[in-house]
């Protein structure tokens, strides 16, 4: 079989929805269909709202890109206790006014923090070897622009 050129045109989000089936149940079949119905019709919004968490978590992380650049070229460390912290704090305080579990909202920012630490410990070595006489500043590898340049 031979693999198809990709239309660069497209994104490969709306090539992975083409293949996404939202009626994928191993319940079809067992269920009234009635029942299956209503199921797919509430799952539907499930896939809308996971779809949406996806794309604001890659704008966040491009933001925290930022930060982390800056960091790196003001010296600072990739961690800040001190905000992670406060952070946490309100996250939990706007989780138990969301009626979310509260330790569930911790969770998923620790998650969150502890990735956006890992980025900003790798843009900071990058930018620390890219600070060597021979090598090149002009951002991230990869061409992208820095920072500074955003």
């Amino acid at each position: 079989m031979t693999e198809q050129p990709r239309d660069d045109a497209r994104p490969e989000s709306a090539e992975a929805e083409e293949d996404y089936d939202p009626t994928a149940s191993s319940l079809k079949g067992s269920v009234d269909p009635a029942v299956m119905q209503e199921l797919l019709s509430i799952r539907s919004s499930i896939d809308n709202f996971d779809a949406t968490l996806v794309f604001l978590l890659a704008e966040r992380f491009k933001v925290t890109q930022r930060v982390g650049w800056l960091k790196a070229k003001h010296h600072l460390p990739p961690a800040d206790p001190d905000r992670e912290a406060a952070q946490i704090a309100r996250l939990r305080r706007l989780a138990e006014d969301a009626q979310l579990d509260p330790a569930f909202a911790e969770k998923f920012l620790n998650f969150i923090i502890s990735e956006v630490i890992r980025h900003h410990q790798a843009i900071s070595q990058d930018h620390h070897a890219r600070q060597k006489p021979d090598a090149p500043t002009d951002g991230p590898a990869g061409g992208a622009a820095s920072a500074e340049q955003a």
